[in-house]
């Protein structure tokens, strides 16, 4: 190994890898309308509105992320493998825009299915708190409050969960999301649900793929 080529593990390496993931993905954002009235969202800090100040601790989070992730829980067969597409954009106001597609995997990772979808907004308070809105296609609604636990990594747990007559019994959820490796988002959710405690239900490692 020359003394130019950065030690494995090391911080000069996490620079590096940063960097030349961000020369791919620095140019993308999201699909656009020119003839939106309304400023568009963006996906990259580098392009459309400025960031709101009240979004600054969840900086690091704005961008589309793509990655795999694994579901288990008493209830189920699993563990089961899902890729899952996040996205964090915003417009210039207060709060970001959050969507979440997944879809299931096998063996191979082949796509076997389309699987959960959540939308929702995550509204920083001036106190630090953040509240977490989340709609999904299952019939149910959650609002978390949380806050950061540093500037890389933010914990929820949901203070109300409202669901249709026909959506799963959903009693409560708690969820930590962080920037790790060389700028990686990572999260982990628990559950409590269909008569069993809250515990562990999904995991994922996402790469940047726009911003």
């Amino acid at each position: 190994m020359s003394a130019e080529e950065p030690v494995p593990g090391s911080g000069d390496a996490a620079v590096q890898a940063a960097a030349a993931r961000a020369e791919v993905t620095r140019a993308l954002n999201l699909p656009q309308f020119d003839d939106l009235p309304i400023p568009a969202d963006t996906a990259n800090l580098r392009e459309g509105p400025s960031l709101h100040d009240a979004c600054l601790a969840l900086l690091p989070l704005v961008g589309v992320w793509r990655g795999e992730g694994e579901v288990v829980y008493p209830t189920i067969e699993g563990p089961y493998r899902f890729g899952q597409q996040i996205t964090f954009a915003h417009d210039g106001r207060p709060f970001l825009y959050y969507e979440a597609r997944a879809w299931l995997l096998d063996a191979e990772g082949n796509v076997i299915r389309q699987a959960a979808r959540e939308t929702g907004f995550w509204r920083p308070k001036p106190d630090d708190t953040i509240e977490v809105l989340l709609a999904h296609n299952t019939g149910v609604m959650e609002l978390y409050y949380g806050k950061p636990r540093n500037q890389t990594s933010w914990e929820f747990g949901t203070d109300a969960v409202v669901r249709t007559a026909t959506a799963k019994e959903v009693v409560g959820a708690k969820r930590l999301y962080g920037i790790v490796n060389n700028g990686d988002l990572a999260y982990v959710e628990e559950r409590a649900m269909v008569g069993q405690p809250l515990q562990p239900h999904t995991s994922a490692h996402l790469k940047r793929v726009v911003g």
